[in-house]
């Protein structure tokens, strides 16, 4: 059965650059947090758009050849000028492919090379990692660019001449319109790297149609005047504190401000009491952000009217309990929304409409434009009322894996559904998740898929067969920790510490082994050898139940 939203918008045949309807001239886009006088508007953000657009397209040829070939890679800290150079690398017809700064050179020098990276924008503190992988994979220094746009410094330069500064430069790229729906479909602007329902990370394609669809149809929901009911029009703004080699930061802070008409106040690095003394500084009126911070708000003995200007909180990237989001919409003095959805979706498909609650613990309804089934195993619609893994459709779904038609193929059905590995059901209009297929771990909200991680642990010589799951975190609920269970190599030695330290050196920070690890005789498998990770989180969640019944 296809599950449809109430209604549908007709979507403009517009590119990535067209939906500005309500902005200004003087409309302020970003701005520091820490200096909200270094800042940009909407025409100063153009101009500085098309000047990077064509250093991209003379200086190193991106874009000379058709639109959606040539991959800038963007690997930085959150800084004023970002939003510049993402839309500088798609108006000079190149692919905008987004790295976390968490990345270690390793992981790094993989997704370059998945990617096909021709050159690289870093910031000043990520400048040696990016040049080492960059070195790794063959691209020239020339190459590798620094991005400088906190403290008022508006520099752009390779690290080979620094002196000399790329956004000195006043000629201009006029970037071409499209109207053309397939070419808006299709044509590659963005990668951003997920693990998807399983698996090492993948290129999630992104077209104009999937950052543009996104972007106004959560606004026509709270924007909409509808007979009788209010719609919502304050002012936009809010603080850029997420990753932008997210789906959550690069959608939420570089697209939807200049559709939204508002700031995004930029965070170079997250501190909850720094985020929330700003939330009270500029005003903030819309606030998106994962459970771990909501906690942190509903936990801190500061809070006082830090969010009285606040009229919109929206959830997403994991599951928000009702007991932390009561205690959050105390402290926030306004109702949340849970949303959900993932990379692949670009964002959320669901979200509660303006003017409604929900504390339930639902991902509230489907957004307009999005249609969505429930299944069973032999991906056959279910009953109403019955549970199913969701499978869902939309312009904003992404048409599927950079270069990777296996991966598209085992995550999309024939005719074009995505399969989000979320189990779930819906009772009066309203989804819940109950479970998942997907053996993705979410550590505050960031993916670590189990695959890579035992991948990697077999690399080391003590390493017979291992098996990694995601385990409660008793500090924060629906937050989980990396945890491997692991058999020892006959006759090799190794501990717990010896193996945290291999996967610290070498991964990142979200995929760190803080669950522990756990030595067992042999890895439960089914007959055709695929781990039964379920198994191992059900004796997991049975060990925890007796340690807290001890307690």
């Amino acid at each position: 059965m296809e599950y449809c939203p109430e209604k549908d918008h007709d979507l403009p045949d517009v590119d990535l650059y067209s939906p500005l309807s309500l902005t200004t001239e003087t409309t302020v886009l970003h701005a520091e947090a820490a200096d909200p006088t270094n800042s940009i508007n909407k025409a100063q953000a153009r101009t500085i758009t098309k000047r990077i657009a064509h250093v991209f397209r003379t200086e190193f040829g991106i874009g000379r050849n058709g639109p959606g070939k040539d991959v800038v890679l963007c690997m930085s800290a959150n800084q004023v000028l970002l939003p510049t150079v993402f839309f500088a690398i798609i108006g000079a017809g190149g692919v905008f492919a987004a790295a976390s700064t968490a990345l270690t050179v390793m992981e790094l020098v993989k997704q370059i090379r998945q990617s096909h990276t021709q050159v690289i924008v870093t910031c000043p503190e990520n400048k040696d990692k990016a040049l080492k992988a960059a070195q790794q994979c063959g691209i020239p220094a020339t190459k590798v660019l620094v991005l400088e746009s906190m403290g008022h410094k508006r520099l752009l330069r390779n690290t080979v001449n620094p002196a000399q500064n790329y956004l000195q430069r006043e000629s201009e790229l006029q970037w071409d319109r499209i109207t053309d729906r397939a070419t808006l479909e299709n044509t590659l602007i963005c990668l951003l790297y997920s693990s998807g329902t399983t698996g090492p990370p993948k290129g999630v394609m992104l077209s104009h149609m999937n950052l543009v669809s996104e972007a106004v149809i959560p606004q026509l929901v709270l924007r909409e005047s509808r007979v009788g009911k209010p719609h919502l029009d304050v002012p936009y703004s809010t603080i850029g504190h997420l990753p932008t080699a997210h789906i959550a930061g690069c959608q939420g802070y570089f697209v939807t401000p200049a559709v939204a008409g508002g700031p995004v106040y930029w965070m170079s690095r997250f501190n909850v009491d720094q985020f929330m003394d700003y939330c009270k500084k500029y005003q903030i009126t819309f606030l998106s952000t994962a459970p771990p911070v909501y906690q942190a708000i509903a936990d801190s003995p500061r809070v006082t009217d830090h969010f009285t200007s606040l009229i919109r909180a929206e959830s997403g990237a994991a599951p928000l309990s009702p007991e932390i989001q009561e205690r959050a919409e105390k402290k926030l003095g306004c109702a949340m929304s849970q949303r959900w959805g993932l990379t692949e979706t670009t964002g959320s498909v669901t979200t509660l409409p303006w003017g409604q609650t929900d504390n339930t613990g639902s991902i509230s309804p489907v957004l307009p434009n999005v249609r969505l089934r429930m299944v069973d195993e032999d991906v056959k619609d279910v009953a109403q009322g019955m549970e199913g893994e969701l499978l869902v459709k939309g312009p904003m779904v992404s048409p599927g894996y950079f270069e990777n038609p296996e991966a598209t193929a085992g995550a999309y059905t024939p005719d074009g559904w995505f399969k989000t590995g979320d189990v779930g059901v819906l009772k009066d209009g309203l989804i819940y998740i109950v479970d998942r297929k997907k053996e993705l771990i979410k550590y505050k909200g960031l993916q670590v898929s189990p695959v890579e991680v035992e991948a990697f642990l077999l690399t080391h010589d003590g390493v017979s067969d291992v098996a990694v799951i995601g385990v409660a975190d008793p500090a924060a609920p629906g937050n989980e920790l990396p945890r491997a269970y692991v058999v020892k190599k006959q006759g090799k030695s190794v501990s717990e510490e010896e193996l945290k330290e291999y996967v610290k050196a070498n991964l990142a920070r979200h995929k760190q082994l803080r669950g522990g690890v756990v030595f067992i005789q042999e890895i439960p498998k089914n007959g055709s050898g695929k781990i039964l990770r379920r198994i191992l989180r059900d004796q997991a969640k049975a060990e925890s139940a007796t340690r807290q019944a001890k307690l």
